[in-house]
């Protein structure tokens, strides 16, 4: 298959399976431990800002009715239009995450799950840079990326009738991304997933 604009390929995949993807991946039920623990970290009634936020479940439900003022960016207008339909209470903006513009500190937690892993990857090191601008001092980055280095397709993903495209580093590339941008890395875990599986970062803006 030849991608011309894997972003485009990434948005229409996310159109097509919106519904499939919560289903597969148990979107009612996943990150529970995860929100909890972030909750514990963040100050009561702070601001979250959740890149590639889907459907707006779990993250941006869970984090609303702990009492946060939850942003949510997705390129999916499909994944958009839902999250507001699922969580009144935060707003979604319809965007690519590397056009996204806030204001410097202005977030006490910025999220991203699963997403920075379908952004090219010459785009994730400005991408990390401009979310440690976002987080006020003290502030927390949690994020999956890559574990292992690939960039490809699958033709009909979850049976959804479009591609889909990813393209990530290895995990110690994204580590390395995310403490040149600014940030400490506090936490990495493995998330395993089929045969393989992501890495899971916790990094804090120090200063």
């Amino acid at each position: 298959m030849d991608i011309e604009d894997p972003k485009d390929v990434v948005r229409r995949g996310y159109d097509a399976v919106s519904v499939r993807y919560d289903e597969a991946y148990g979107a009612e039920t996943k990150y529970r431990a995860l929100l909890a623990d972030l909750c514990r970290r963040i100050p009561a009634g702070g601001r979250v800002l959740d890149l590639g936020c889907g459907s707006g479940v779990p993250v941006a439900r869970t984090l609303a009715a702990a009492g946060y003022r939850v942003t949510g960016v997705d390129i999916s207008e499909v994944q958009i239009r839902r999250a507001r339909e699922r969580v009144p209470q935060a707003e979604f903006v319809h965007a690519d995450a590397t056009a996204a513009t806030f204001e410097a500190a202005s977030f006490d937690a910025v999220v991203s799950f699963f997403a920075l892993i379908h952004i090219p990857l010459a785009e994730q090191p400005p991408l990390l840079r401009r979310i440690a601008g976002w987080l006020r001092p003290g502030g927390w980055f949690v994020a999956t990326t890559g574990h292992g280095a690939w960039t490809g397709t699958e033709e009909n993903w979850l049976g959804g009738g479009a591609p889909m495209w990813w393209s990530h580093a290895d995990a110690a590339t994204n580590r390395e991304w995310i403490e040149r941008a600014g940030l400490v890395v506090e936490r990495e875990e493995f998330v395993p997933e089929g045969d393989g599986g992501h890495a899971l970062f916790w990094a804090c803006r120090r200063s």
